[in-house]
């Protein structure tokens, strides 16, 4: 274009410097960038974040630096974005220090750290951080004041569990704050699963009735905690009640809840009781999940449920029904115990 006589607009400067970036052309790109950031015109936000996006998913976290420093010595009136959004890219990518500096140099310039950056902060040290460090970053955030949110709660919590510190996550859930409504049974579930890991059953039973006692109702998943941990510890009367206590407040069973009951069955050999244990539940209903992911997390998912997944994926006997998936693991089990006991 220029070669003929004709100068490209900014925006088509922007539209094929992104293009360059994108596609991997990173010298190409930069080249258009110290020409678009020195142009009258100058970048705006959107060019801004699409271009740190692709330097961040191609691992070019120096590229970012220097954006974030040519942005800086312009002054425009959206750097706090651009700091936000290379705190951001930094965390993204597991690079804590670059994003510390960036914090810091973003706090010495006179910016605020608003909730979604100090929640942000939280994410990144729970996947990437030790334990110690990410503990830092909790304190750090509640010294500024701002109050950590579902994502960060989950985010801290599975690091937690992947570290099997279930100790350390009570004493955290307990910390953020039992009684907060805003993120509904989060906490109290998080608190059943900690002790359900271990089957602490006495405690189990005790913060159930004090989450009920707080004014909590009880959800699928707090009922499923429970009702995983009495299977693995065949407590049939108290699965039984947990199951009648389900209905009562009239919270529809999933094909957790279900696996729970066949596994214990089976599990003690009580395959011919199956039928009394489930005569109150709703055998024709569709299977679905949904219990929240993180208590696989911990419990894992039992035999049926696994087996259950399997047969639903392979959509091979139409439509399914509980009763259908029962009846098929049933003859699935039978088949392999008589390979087993002809061997």
């Amino acid at each position: 274009m220029k070669s003929e006589g004709f100068l490209p607009n900014n925006s088509t400067l922007s539209a094929l410097m992104l293009c360059y970036a994108d596609n991997g052309l990173f010298p190409k790109a930069q080249a258009l960038w110290d020409e678009i950031i020195n142009s009258s015109f100058g970048p705006n936000i959107q060019i801004v974040s699409k271009l740190i996006d692709a330097y961040g998913k191609m691992g070019h976290f120096g590229e970012v630096t220097r954006i974030l420093h040519q942005v800086s010595s312009r002054d425009f009136n959206f750097m706090h974005e651009v700091y936000s959004l290379a705190i951001s890219c930094f965390g993204k990518g597991g690079q804590l220090e670059m994003m510390e500096n960036a914090l810091k140099e973003m706090v010495s310039r006179g910016f605020p750290v608003d909730s979604a950056t100090g929640n942000a902060f939280i994410r990144y040290y729970s996947i990437f951080g030790s334990l110690t460090e990410m503990e830092a970053a909790y304190d750090r955030l509640k010294k500024s004041r701002i109050l950590i949110e579902e994502e960060g709660i989950r985010a801290m919590s599975f690091a937690y569990i992947k570290e099997k510190k279930y100790y350390r996550l009570g004493q955290f859930l307990r910390d953020v704050g039992l009684g907060r409504k805003n993120v509904g049974n989060l906490l109290w579930n998080l608190l059943l699963l900690s002790y359900a890991a271990n089957f602490k059953m006495k405690s189990l039973q005790r913060e159930f009735l004090e989450m009920v006692e707080a004014g909590f109702a009880p959800d699928l998943t707090t009922f499923n905690i429970r009702a995983l941990a009495f299977s693995r510890m065949s407590l049939f009367w108290d699965l039984h009640l947990s199951l009648e206590h389900m209905q009562h407040v009239k919270v529809v069973a999933d094909l957790v809840t279900y696996g729970c009951v066949v596994d214990a069955y089976l599990d003690r050999r009580l395959g011919k009781n199956l039928d009394f244990a489930l005569k109150k539940m709703n055998m024709d209903d569709s299977p679905l999940v949904s219990t929240d992911h993180f208590v696989f997390e911990v419990l894992g998912k039992g035999d049926f449920h696994s087996s259950s997944e399997a047969f639903l994926e392979s959509k091979r006997n139409g439509k399914w029904t509980y009763r259908k998936l029962i009846a098929t693991y049933l003859k699935k089990k039978y088949r392999s115990n008589q390979i087993f006991w002809n061997y």
